[in-house]
């Protein structure tokens, strides 16, 4: 490598720590989505254990579907809003198969 190739990667190596330490500072969130388990189901939706270990009570945002107790979920969060998490799809095949084929 000559001099210029190793000022270039030192100047692409800088742009990139810059930018890490921008997006540390901004806590950049995202939506996050995660597998979970219904645990209850009230009045007020369905009762779930989110990523922290807390239960939450959610709504389901999937039209024409009946969940289940301890049926296999997928739950978003989206940009990190803990009050806007929501059941976003059910888990294909999870829990007891031969309950499954009865259906």
């Amino acid at each position: 490598m000559n001099k210029d190739d190793v000022d270039a990667v030192d100047i692409l190596c800088k742009e990139v720590l810059k930018y890490i330490d921008r997006a540390m500072k901004e806590k950049n969130v995202s939506d996050r989505t995660y597998r979970t388990v219904i645990k209850r189901i009230d009045k007020n939706g369905y009762v779930i254990t989110d990523r922290s270990g807390q239960e939450r009570t959610v709504s389901c945002c999937i039209p024409n579907i009946e969940l289940r107790l301890m049926q296999s979920v997928w739950v978003k969060e989206p940009m990190g809003r803990l009050n806007d998490i929501h059941i976003c799809g059910v888990v294909e095949g999870a829990g007891n198969p031969a309950r499954n084929r009865r259906r």
